[in-house]
């Protein structure tokens, strides 16, 4: 009998597999770095080949530190960085390049091209995004003009498109011996192509764009079975739940109800609202997104603050300036001093996304002075992320007209206690993390398991939710909006850096 969920989190800068238990509890875990490949400013790649190796690696690992066999698995969910854009011949499975990340920038006279008629809000009401370098749509379209032979073969019905899950899904059902090309709503409710009423691919703005339809894979719910795993230590095992990363961990918090909110703290940080079963188009530079459809059920749409910079923020100190050895002493350094010195890091490095949407942004160190010290860049690297988090949720507010009461929060920032005591702070509310953190590979576990009878309703999935730890607001009001103010003048400062 079935005791537990798993799932594969393929994640921006590793690949991790967990298994679950009916409480919810986390029995096993295994986690593996991919590479980060840049090869331009402003470009960022990885390699598909890579990242289905080290997704291998750690289901294997996983089952084997579970102690478990395939009988213990009721089902596999796969969660996964969402517009990261891979396109692979359909007869060889060989990926026609690297992926192209959701981070990079490299199309962004493309979406300037596609906006000139009709700005950037063109597609905006059909697919719920602005036209933005973030979408795969025109990634796969930049690959088709820049890869010799690609258009033609791929017109040809030889290359097909997917987003990371996609891909696993591909390999993980046999590959070229029969795999699914399938993905699920909510990931496709990030490529720009998908209408968000219907559920299906826009033929027209796929024309536009310059996508082939043949292309495209079948659109699924986010829970129920697709087909079995025909590979490794997981051979047998029901495929039964698929979601973008950050509809995922909404869905591990189990915000199932209108007006509940998550903010995952990752690479970057993504800030999702139930919006229930309409899709609220945004007018503060936030995008609409299908947050989950479990099975036949209607779908459920959310809006979305997508944030690209913020524990990338914190990798960047480590990697490139050698401030850290590794991620978790930036807060020991941030303690150091009292406050931010005056310095304020807006982290523009692939354009600032939600709610400014600005592809010329970079990024800039504001208010040097020679007081500054190697803490009070560690201590601005992290205000950065809270700074952002506070004006995506003043655009949700003003979108919704919902004033938040307090923020759930997950990731792996939220270990963080001086980011966690800065972030309720700044927002004036309380921010509450989870017994389970990691609440994407939750997610991802849930939606199988729901699809495969592990749980019976999201009831059950509610009752599993388990405070950990809350923060206060502690500082007063003017002190908050002093502070807030040289934010804003610093982000005006990113601005038309390119023409």
């Amino acid at each position: 009998m079935a005791k537990y969920a798993a799932a594969l989190d393929q994640g921006t800068t590793s690949s991790r597999a967990m298994v679950f238990d009916q409480s919810g509890g986390v029995v096993a875990v295994a986690q593996k770095e991919h590479e980060q490949i840049y090869p331009k400013p402003g470009w960022v790649e990885h390699d598909p080949k890579e990242i289905w190796a080290r997704c291998q690696e750690v289901l294997d690992e996983a089952l084997e530190k579970a102690g478990a066999g395939t009988e213990d698995i009721s089902g596999l969910g796969i969660t996964n960085q969402r517009e990261t854009t891979v396109v692979w011949d359909r007869n060889t499975g060989e990926p026609v390049m690297n992926a192209i990340v959701w981070q990079d920038t490299r199309t962004d006279r493309l979406v300037d091209e596609l906006g000139a008629d009709g700005g950037q809000d063109r597609f905006r009401t059909k697919v719920g995004l602005p036209l933005a370098t973030y979408f795969s749509g025109p990634k796969v379209r930049w690959i088709l003009d820049n890869v010799d032979g690609a258009r033609k073969k791929a017109e040809g019905g030889d290359l097909i498109f997917g987003n990371i899950d996609t891909w696993c899904i591909w390999n993980l059902t046999g590959g070229t011996d029969g795999g699914l090309h399938i993905t699920d709503v909510s990931n496709a409710s990030r490529t720009m192509l998908m209408d968000l009423q219907s559920l299906s691919w826009d033929e027209e703005i796929a024309g536009t764009i310059g996508v082939p339809m043949s292309m495209l894979p079948e659109i699924r719910a986010s829970s129920q079975v697709y087909g079995e795993v025909k590979t490794g230590k997981f051979q047998g095992v029901q495929l039964a739940g698929d979601l973008g990363d950050q509809q995922a961990a909404t869905f591990g918090q189990t915000c199932f109800s209108e007006g509940e909110a998550k903010n995952t703290y990752g690479t970057g940080n993504f800030l999702l609202l139930n919006t229930g079963h309409e899709a609220v188009q945004s007018k503060s530079g936030l995008v609409t997104t299908v947050g989950y459809k479990i099975g036949d059920n209607k779908p459920v749409y959310c809006l979305e603050g997508s944030i690209a910079i913020t524990g990338a923020l914190v990798q960047w100190l480590r990697d490139n300036l050698k401030m850290i050895k590794a991620a978790p002493e930036v807060e020991k350094l941030a303690q150091s001093v009292e406050d931010n010195g005056g310095l304020y890091i807006v982290p523009a490095f692939s354009g600032l996304f939600a709610p400014y949407w600005r592809s010329d942004a970079r990024g800039v160190f504001a208010g040097l002075t020679r007081y500054v010290t190697a803490g009070h860049v560690a201590r601005a690297a992290l205000e950065a992320t809270a700074y952002q988090s506070r004006e995506v949720v003043e655009a949700m507010d003003a979108d919704s007209g919902v004033k938040l009461e307090s923020l759930k929060v997950d990731g792996g920032m939220v270990a963080n206690d001086l980011l966690m005591q800065f972030q309720a702070d700044l927002l004036g509310v309380p921010v509450i993390r989870p017994e389970v953190a990691e609440t994407t590979a939750l997610g991802a576990a849930y939606a199988a398991g729901l699809a495969t009878g592990l749980w019976n309703s999201e009831d059950d999935l509610r009752n599993n939710w388990r405070e950990d730890k809350r923060w206060e607001p502690k500082m007063d009001a003017k002190q908050r909006d002093e502070y807030y103010k040289y934010w804003k003048k610093a982000v005006t400062r990113t601005f038309d850096w390119f023409d």
